[in-house]
């Protein structure tokens, strides 16, 4: 039975299989037949040695099965892998691996497996990006209570917010960008990195496996690559997965029973409660902000496998068995769980308004304080007018415009008549339309 969540809860059975133990030894495998197609490029080996090596690294001929026997007695997972694969290839086999180090197979095998990997997050994060664009556009104009501190403030759009999670999400498409040339890299270098093994023919040696593999090299490496590469991938995440958390955050407390705003969807047979039948929890949105809580832990664990020992220690390799694949399954989780709530996010806009009215007037003080410092009193005696209005109408629980209208400092430059006007929420949203139709504009070709 699985241990951990990852093998059956959590990851889609697509990103599952690039780090499963079949395809982590056929990258192996991979990278151990571009090694012996360059030792024959180079005249170390024969091409026919060559040919048979790698016609022979397929996990259906050196199999799983014999790769954990042959470690089981060795303690050795890269040499166990080798003479799996020495064994296979019969005469050939006596050039396996020949002048190349377990992290040269290890490092090469895990960009190949990041390669696949990001390809994934990158096509989700497209997605995702396109399902927040197009509610940004439907909701450009769905005004509701803007909040900081978490009390009231001045009126926002719904579409604003979600313009605003597409421009982040748009940052984290620039970065992905940029990191995957230092992220997505091979070596093969030998035991410290000297390639002394091949002699002046380890460059070429390298050259030629990147290129087989169509991997970017090194320009420089000890018996593996450096970690800094790893730790901003999965800091990467980290920072991708905080802003799911803060979406989904987001969508929690708006679906607060007091404020009914938004909600994720709920299946007809769905249960939100064992004890408590009336309960539509949003535990997907919980899901999302729970996961990244590990995300940010594991950026902490990849900075510290940066910090190595001389050429080399063994202190990341057993951090790394666990870190790389979960981030990615984690990260896979995440991406597709928000793909899921916003494409079928529920709006309810009455409610919208009803939370806009819920203070009389109050979140209209500052359009009020606004008109009156442009038709002449002092932004200062504007502010004191409007705090001191404001005082009044919460503590008489009457209106704001009810308190303003008794007010000479305000009746002495703005009507009663046109209070109704300048306390209107529809008409105190500034340019929020206008941002969200420029970062619809901006961001649609990054969506693609």
């Amino acid at each position: 039975m699985p241990v951990h969540p990852i093998e059956a809860r959590y990851g889609s059975r697509e990103m599952r299989s690039i780090f499963e133990f079949e395809t982590r030894f056929q990258r192996m495998l991979d990278v151990e037949a571009a090694l012996a197609k360059a030792l024959a490029n180079v005249g170390l080996i024969s091409k026919a040695d060559a040919g048979k090596i790698a016609q022979s690294a397929s996990i259906k001929r050196v199999g799983v099965k014999r790769i954990c026997e042959f470690e089981r007695e060795v303690k050795h997972e890269t040499m166990a892998l080798v003479l799996a694969l020495a064994k296979a290839s019969g005469k050939a086999g006596r050039f396996v691996h020949l002048g190349a180090t377990s992290n040269d197979i290890l490092d090469t095998a895990a960009a190949l497996q990041i390669r696949d990997g990001l390809a994934i997050v990158e096509r989700d994060l497209r997605k995702l990006l396109r399902v927040v664009l197009n509610r940004a556009t439907r909701h450009k104009n769905t005004i509701m209570v803007g909040r900081t501190h978490g009390q009231h403030a001045v009126p926002t759009t719904l579409g604003l917010k979600f313009a605003i999670w597409a421009c982040e999400l748009g940052r984290h498409l620039q970065r992905l960008e940029q990191l995957k040339p230092r992220v997505i890299a091979g070596k093969m270098s030998g035991a410290v990195g000297t390639g002394a093994a091949w002699g002046i023919k380890g460059p070429r040696i390298q050259e030629l496996v990147m290129q087989e593999l169509e991997l970017p090299a090194a320009t420089a490496s000890n018996q593996i690559l450096q970690r800094d590469r790893f730790a901003e991938l999965v800091s990467f995440f980290g920072l991708l997965g905080s802003t799911l958390d803060k979406i989904a955050r987001e969508i929690r407390n708006l679906q607060r029973t007091e404020i009914g705003e938004l909600a994720e969807p709920f299946a007809a047979r769905q249960i939100g409660s064992s004890t408590m039948p009336q309960k539509r929890n949003p535990i997907q949105c919980e899901k999302i902000c729970g996961l990244a809580r590990v995300l940010r832990a594991n950026s902490q664990a990849a900075l510290e496998n940066v910090v190595l020992e001389h050429e080399r220690d063994l202190t990341n390799s057993s951090c790394e068995r666990v870190l790389l694949p979960e981030s990615f399954l984690l990260i896979d989780e995440m991406l597709k769980t928000s793909i899921f709530v916003l494409d079928n996010l529920l709006v309810f806009p009455d409610q919208m308004k009803r939370n806009l009215e819920l203070t009389r007037g109050l979140n209209m003080a500052e359009a009020v304080m606004i008109e009156l410092t442009r038709r002449g009193l002092s932004r200062q005696e504007a502010h004191a007018v409007l705090r001191r209005c404001s005082a009044a109408s919460l503590q008489k629980g009457v209106p704001l415009a009810a308190v303003l209208s008794k007010e000479r400092k305000v009746t002495k430059y703005i009507t009663v008549k046109e209070l109704e006007k300048f306390m209107d929420p529809r008409r105190y949203l500034g340019s929020a339309a206008a941002t969200v139709t420029r970062v619809v504009r901006e961001l649609r070709s990054l969506a693609k």
